[in-house]
């Protein structure tokens, strides 16, 4: 009976949930030579679904521009569906929330330089991420700290 209670978590499917691609300047954005200004953003969620099964996703939202005209608008939405038994409750944010993203970041990664490229852009090489040392800033923030929330 002690191993039927063993905590297990488990890959169920890898998938890209959304992706999109804007080129506002195109044809004309090719003809010029313009170096662009990145800046990229990372989120994730986690949403119950079954009585094991958690859909995690992050979201990674790429947009170049050139002073203020935007060159490409890349988004990529990578989901994943884990099976999570017996873990415990102190446990199961820390797990959807660093562990789950961590799994999935290399292939949202991949998702959104292949998007990139297939738009006619030099491939976009993401830098890695901590989900870890997000995790503790969203805990950090939310655990009171009344200098932030009040700026």
């Amino acid at each position: 009976m002690a191993d039927a209670e063993q905590p297990s978590f488990q890959i169920e499917k890898i998938y890209v949930k959304d992706v999109s691609l804007e080129i506002p300047g195109a044809p004309q954005v090719f003809l010029e030579a313009l170096q662009p200004q990145l800046e990229i953003q990372v989120r994730n969620e986690s949403s119950r679904f079954g009585e094991a099964l958690f859909e995690v996703t992050i979201t990674v939202t790429v947009t170049a521009k050139a002073g203020e005209k935007t060159l490409f608008l890349a988004e990529a939405a990578q989901a994943g569906i884990f099976s999570v038994r017996h873990v415990p409750p102190q446990d199961l944010e820390p797990l959807l929330a660093v562990a789950c993203p961590t799994i999935l970041y290399p292939y949202a990664r991949e998702t959104v330089s292949d998007l990139v490229a297939r738009g006619g852009f030099p491939p976009v090489l993401l830098a890695p991420v901590s989900f870890e040392a997000l995790y503790a800033q969203r805990q950090q923030q939310q655990g009171g700290a009344p200098v932030e929330a009040a700026s």
